[in-house]
């Protein structure tokens, strides 16, 4: 006889939060309900369970509608469906247009011989991040590990995939000597010696590029959603669930500040300079913080929903900001009111990016993009 647990459910609407775009969401569903430390292998679980479950129930359900207690067929006309999310329908069809199409006019298709695919990962893969000096990949997943792939800088493809070294990152909770789940965010420092994670036990760690765990950060009471280094690598910076962001000294472990300005969980932190730099929370604010200060220096008040990402240009004069609202919003300490607001996109704005161009980078003569 087939029957679900709890767990097992939970889990199938974790994975359709997760599937259908709601990430925040599926991360504080997952934290209430403590679905991560369910023994459930998320490799096997198909995208759309939840979805399928569902169909197969109410036919079930409209089968019996359709029989007579005799045994006998009763002709109905209503249809009762469910549609998979968009993304989800029609899957491999949109996978073959996909593949038919080039990219657009002016870029170029790359030949599924060229691709190196980096197998290994037992569960989603939520972040990846390429070291800054040396041909080193991060990588992180549900599967509670982070890896560090050396990619082979000469050749690609399959040769490139058989050739290709690893180390496993594997994040265990000291505490209670558990799996600590997903991994969260990941970032290299500016020389790419040292590696910092953020896993879903509100736990930073920072590994070397062999692989070594150096040193374990606790003090978030949530799951660590952001994590960035400062430029000289002495400082680095967590955003949590919990609504705080806190400065780590590098070089000891020890908690430097932490800013407990957001209502709500702390989504994104990005460095301005060496001691100040910016929140975004999904209370919609954000704000400019300073080590030493006990109020933020500035707070950005437009968005109409979760503000998702905040990224410093390179000058650190103007701050980008993307929001579930569909805007992008650029901003400068110099006044309330942002400087633009883009409003093109039909859909929520997940993440943003300064060019590495204009003043302030190697490349001043060229134009800035975001």
């Amino acid at each position: 006889r087939m029957s679900l647990t709890s767990d097992e459910l939970n889990y199938l609407v974790y994975r359709y939060l997760l599937e259908s775009g709601y990430a925040h969401t599926a991360f504080c569903f997952a934290n209430e309900s403590l679905v991560t430390k369910a023994n459930i292998n998320g490799a096997d679980v198909p995208p759309g369970s939840l979805i399928s479950f569902v169909q197969k129930g109410m036919l079930y359900v409209e089968i019996e509608q359709h029989i007579n207690e005799d045994g006998t067929e009763i002709e109905m006309t209503d249809e009762k469906t469910l549609a998979l999310p968009i993304h989800l329908q029609n899957r491999d069809a949109e996978f073959k247009d996909d593949a038919a199409e080039s990219i657009d006019e002016d870029g170029t298709e790359i030949e599924s011989t060229k691709v190196t695919t980096l197998p290994g990962h037992e569960s989603e893969v939520f972040t990846v991040a390429w070291n800054p000096a040396k041909s080193l990949l991060a990588s992180g997943s549900g599967d509670s590990t982070a890896r560090i792939w050396h990619i082979p800088a000469t050749e690609s493809g399959p040769m490139a995939q058989h050739n290709t070294q690893w180390h496993v990152l594997e994040h265990i909770n000291t505490q209670t000597n558990e799996k600590a789940k997903d991994v969260t965010t990941l970032d290299w420092n500016s020389d790419g010696s040292l590696l910092a994670t953020g896993s879903y036990d509100g736990q930073a760690r920072i590994w070397n590029e062999q692989g070594k765990l150096v040193m374990t950060l606790s003090r978030h009471k949530g799951p660590v959603f952001s994590l960035k280094w400062n430029r000289t690598g002495s400082l680095l910076l967590s955003g949590s669930v919990d609504k705080t962001a806190v400065v780590w000294d590098t070089r000891t472990g020890d908690v430097q500040q932490q800013f407990q300005f957001h209502a709500a969980p702390t989504l994104d932190v990005d460095w301005r300079n060496s001691n100040s730099f910016a929140t975004c929370s999904t209370d919609k604010l954000i704000f400019v913080c300073k080590l030493g200060e006990e109020a933020p220096v500035k707070r950005f008040q437009g968005h109409t929903d979760e503000v998702n990402a905040v990224k410093w240009d390179p000058t650190g004069t103007m701050l980008a900001s993307c929001s579930d609202d569909y805007t992008a919003k650029v901003w400068s300490v110099k006044q309330d009111e942002p400087i633009f607001d883009l409003r093109l996109h039909t859909k929520e704005v997940y993440t943003i990016k300064w060019s590495p161009t204009g003043p302030g980078t190697k490349n001043p003569t060229k134009p800035l993009l975001l």
